[in-house]
């Protein structure tokens, strides 16, 4: 429970800085909008019809994808690095991305190789999103066959990092005998992108980030357990294994559906934890769970804004603008925690 009033202080801070960040991402852009008009547009209010357009047509849905993202990568990132107990680990740590990689790869560097009609198929926006599903469900059975003759959760990190090398040895391969026409677009979708996704595409993620969000809540209390090791956890009647694929299904779910609708991004699930860590100085997943929620939405945000360069003609990839933001924040808290030791 949100208990002390510092921790209500900061909070409505943060829902406050989540609502700015929104406004300003839905006002700047390559067409400038003014707050008022903005504000009209989402009560449906008559406002210029251009403005209108482009608000509910173009910056809404992405608005919407980027606290998506931002919400269910940060909290991937905290079930993590407490499953593990690493500070290092992030959303992908079990090779998801790598799998989803590999899939898009497949279908982008190896649909050549099909008939004309199974490639224009294969390389549709719905069959990009199908194939990196497939190639990360693909990587988490294995991961989950794998863990359950393993006890060592430590184990099963190592598994998933021998995974990741090992599609993305593969994606290597592909990309050795692939054209510059194919390698250009794999490179673009290893960018990222928030935008471009119809309604139909956004609600399916949405359905998807709410569940595994909902398995992250029931698993609070195991990761309150977790914290002090496994044997301490058993000791209290915890049932480690299963807790342990419940955490592994909620970030699955959320890593590999963001993942197949927007790409692989960095930073942003090994950032935010340990920010909201540093924000409300605790240990309880309650607090720690639903301020990652803000602040990864509103990082994802800042990061959206930031890469539609308002003023200018072109939108710079958002993995390039989370890597650069996010990079400093890790370094800034490493070099933090080593100065408290």
């Amino acid at each position: 429970m949100i208990k002390t009033s510092s921790n209500k202080l900061a909070f409505s801070i943060l829902i406050l800085g989540m609502l700015f960040f929104i406004i300003a991402n839905l006002s700047l852009g390559q067409v400038q909008i003014p707050v008022e008009a903005v504000l009209k547009s989402l009560m449906n209010q008559p406002t210029k019809d251009t403005w209108h357009y482009i608000i509910i047509n173009f910056r809404l849905p992405k608005a919407i994808v980027a606290i998506l993202v931002g919400m269910g990568l940060s909290s991937c990132g905290l079930l993590m690095q407490t499953l593990f107990r690493n500070p290092l680990a992030g959303p992908y740590v079990l090779g998801l991305s790598s799998g989803s990689s590999l899939g898009v790869a497949f279908v982008v560097m190896g649909a050549g190789f099909l008939p004309a009609v199974f490639s224009e198929i294969l390389l549709s926006s719905f069959g990009i999103v199908f194939a990196s599903c497939l190639g990360s469900f693909m990587v988490l059975l294995a991961v989950l066959i794998v863990a359950r003759k393993l006890r060592d959760t430590n184990t099963i990190l190592i598994v998933g990092l021998m995974f990741s090398s090992f599609s993305s040895a593969l994606v290597g391969i592909l990309t050795y005998f692939s054209s510059a026409e194919q390698l250009q677009k794999f490179t673009f979708w290893t960018m990222g992108s928030l935008g471009n996704l119809p309604w139909s595409s956004i609600l399916f993620l949405s359905i998807a980030v709410f569940m595994g969000l909902l398995i992250c809540v029931f698993s609070l209390k195991s990761l309150d357990t977790l914290l002090l090791g496994e044997n301490y956890a058993r000791s209290m009647g915890l049932n480690v294994s299963k807790s342990r694929y419940l955490i592994i299904a909620a970030t699955s779910l959320l890593a590999g559906s963001i993942t197949a609708f927007a790409g692989p991004i960095a930073f942003i699930g090994l950032a935010v934890p340990h920010l909201a860590k540093m924000i409300f100085q605790t240990s309880n997943h309650w607090i720690l769970f639903w301020s990652t929620l803000l602040i990864g939405a509103s990082i994802m945000l800042l990061c959206d804004t930031v890469s539609q360069l308002p003023g200018f003609d072109f939108t710079l990839p958002i993995n390039a603008i989370t890597s650069i933001i996010g990079a400093p924040i890790v370094i800034m808290l490493l070099v933090r925690r080593k100065s408290f030791e």
